[in-house]
């Protein structure tokens, strides 16, 4: 008996399908813009013209990971404990490609709306977008909190 290969035979000529969709995700920042929007219309609008002023702000530029992750936490609960509805949370650009391992720089810009949507943050959260330019643009969030019950 002959082993059967998993793999179809390959014949020259014939055309890839391209009809597969491709496995590599899109920028953070398009993921986060193209999300389904969650809170109100009205304030939506006015948070992403950056007519909506941040009520409280947490400055994570320059920390490590693991300072910013309590801090994040810590600044998030309470925010929704002092009745707060849009807090404004700066991680800093980053620097791309410089060689600083695997990830490279920026690592909290990517980690940052991740967490948000972890416990114990995502009772809180309701809404995470990219900042207008005028608070921060790319290297800040927008986080838009639910009501506390």
């Amino acid at each position: 008996m002959s082993a059967r290969s998993p793999v179809a035979a390959f014949k020259v000529g014939i055309k890839a399908d391209v009809a597969r969709p491709n496995d590599i995700l899109p920028p953070l920042r398009e993921r986060l813009r193209s999300a389904p929007v969650t809170m109100d219309a009205k304030n939506f609008m006015r948070m992403k013209a950056g007519r909506l002023k941040p009520e409280g702000r947490l400055d994570l530029h320059g920390m490590y990971q693991d300072e910013a992750y309590p801090e994040l936490i810590a600044f998030i609960l309470n925010a929704q404990a002092a009745g707060k509805r849009l807090v404004l949370v700066i991680t800093g650009k980053g620097r791309l490609d410089d060689g600083w391992g695997p990830e490279g720089r920026g690592v909290l810009r990517r980690y940052v709306p991740q967490w948000l949507k972890l416990q114990p943050l995502a009772p809180a959260v309701l809404e995470v977008r990219p900042a207008h330019l005028k608070h921060g643009g790319d290297g800040a969030y927008y986080v838009y909190l639910r009501r506390r019950k």
